[in-house]
């Protein structure tokens, strides 16, 4: 009598019919089964037998192995994840019981995910909304706003894709360096890679030339920036079937909001070619989180480096969830990510006490900063500025300050906080999230009152600070 455990594999059947777009029937009859049993199977009503195996993995041409693997273990690490939200705080939930759920009603955890995801949506959709009376005023141009529609799609989801970094993963494991990215574009797709002068290419980085079966790029890039497109491109190429899986999932009104979020995905898709998940997450702990460290171990620049640390979130893999903000000397707000809880401004202008603001004045100099906001959470942040363009003399050039952090509990985990004597959470800058949104009242950096709050009259007496506002 075999003492070998029965394989149950109901999700991922399920997952891989839909996205092959086929019915119960339909794999029925390329299985060469009754398509009663396929729903048996679909519903862990009945294990996989080493024949059904082979039978899928032939008919579909697939890994048997990548089949086979336990996709419970799965569900229970996304269920966990989801489960760690404070509103669950109060409810016991046995890890035990977390797993027995996950394995036997597949279904039940797949809507719950689902409606966990959808709830996220929502909260920052109303995040979005009135903060005031003079804000509300923008409400209908929010929900249509495209950058806002992308922002909210990722901060839903934490900016972690696990189905994207699994397939990049495996990529990655053939296509390692930049010679051996450009042999498998010209073995597989059969596309030459060249680099052309700025004026050839005309105000392009990268362009994909079908006619001539060629991929190209301006030459003055850098190595990183050099990978990164061609990882890019990889991405367009290989990838487009797991970002349309990602963003079936979301709610959007606008095309534009859309492609936004599509362009977001195919780019996450190419960082984690060039940093793979479990290499990545294996290196960050090792150096302790060190961008620049990191940087030159992957070969790519600090900001690719830095928007990566953003998305180590997988369920059962998680690391140290950090937020990401590139702003421009105006203060103008490029990218926002948040996986750290951080209340980013939805409008106007962020806190010019941040250090992220303070770069300019000592480029690709890193800075180190204790936050304070007004309710008291505390985070800790790192600040320096990054350069785009360039290459030649001449060549215009842009200059940009990127942020990151991460909540005061995980900051003893970051190489910029051991051993350092000079800076403390106790000594932290008290920032608010915008002028209109915090109430400190003796900063001498507001620029505007906050909403709600009645200014004084300065006939008789003149504040130190811009505003004085009545205590009643």
């Amino acid at each position: 009598m075999s003492s070998e455990r029965p394989v149950y594999m109901g999700p991922r059947l399920k997952r891989l019919r839909r996205d092959l777009g086929l019915t119960q029937a339909d794999m029925a009859a390329d299985l060469e089964i009754s398509a009663s049993y396929v729903a048996l199977l679909e519903r862990n009503q009945r294990p996989f037998t080493a024949d059904m195996l082979l039978r899928l993995a032939r008919t579909y041409k697939i890994d048997m192995a990548e089949l086979a693997g336990d996709g419970g273990e799965e569900y229970t690490a996304r269920l966990e994840s989801v489960l760690k939200d404070p509103m669950f705080a109060d409810i016991d939930f046995p890890q035990l019981d977390t797993a027995d759920v996950a394995t036997s009603y597949p279904g039940f955890t797949e809507a719950m995910l689902r409606l966990y995801t959808a709830y996220r949506e929502e909260q920052l959709a109303l995040a979005d909304k009135d903060t005031g009376a003079e804000v509300s005023n923008v409400d209908a141009a929010d929900a249509a706003d495209p950058v806002a529609q992308a922002r909210r799609f990722l901060a839903a989801r934490r900016n972690s894709f696990s189905s994207i970094d699994d397939a990049a993963e495996r990529i990655a494991e053939t296509v390692s360096g930049q010679e051996s990215m450009i042999a498998h574009l010209k073995q597989k797709h059969g596309l030459e890679v060249r680099r052309l002068p700025s004026d050839v290419m005309m105000g392009a980085t990268r362009r994909l030339d079908r006619h001539r079966r060629q991929i190209l790029l301006d030459d003055q890039l850098d190595h990183a920036s050099q990978m990164f497109q061609l990882a890019l491109q990889l991405s367009y190429l290989e990838l487009k079937g797991e970002i349309d899986n990602v963003l079936k999932d979301g709610s959007f009104t606008t095309e534009s909001g859309e492609r936004l979020a599509r362009r977001a995905l195919t780019s996450y898709a190419a960082a984690a070619l060039l940093m793979p998940y479990t290499a990545f997450a294996k290196a960050v702990e090792k150096r302790h989180y060190d961008v620049e460290a990191l940087a030159r171990q992957f070969g790519t620049s600090f900001e690719q480096t830095a928007h990566r640390l953003t998305t180590l979130q997988k369920p059962g893999q998680e690391r140290v969830p950090f937020f990401f903000i590139r702003v421009d000397p105006a203060g103008n707000v490029s990218k926002r990510l948040d996986g750290a809880g951080f209340p980013f401004a939805r409008h106007g202008g962020a806190c010019p006490l941040w250090s992220v603001h303070h770069a300019f004045q000592t480029p690709r100099q890193v800075l180190t900063q204790w936050l304070e906001l007004p309710d008291g959470q505390r985070f800790f942040s790192i600040a320096r500025t990054v350069t785009a363009g360039g290459g030649e003399f001449g060549t215009p050039r842009v200059e940009r300050a990127i942020a990151l952090g991460c909540a005061a509990e995980h900051a003893d985990r970051l190489i910029y906080t051991r051993g350092r004597t000079d800076i403390s959470p106790d000594n932290a800058t008290p920032i608010g999230v915008t002028c209109r949104l915090c109430h400190r009242t003796k900063c001498r950096a507001r620029s505007a009152p906050p909403i709600g709050r009645q200014i004084l009259s300065d006939d008789y007496r003149q504040a130190n600070t811009p505003f004085g506002f009545s205590h009643s």
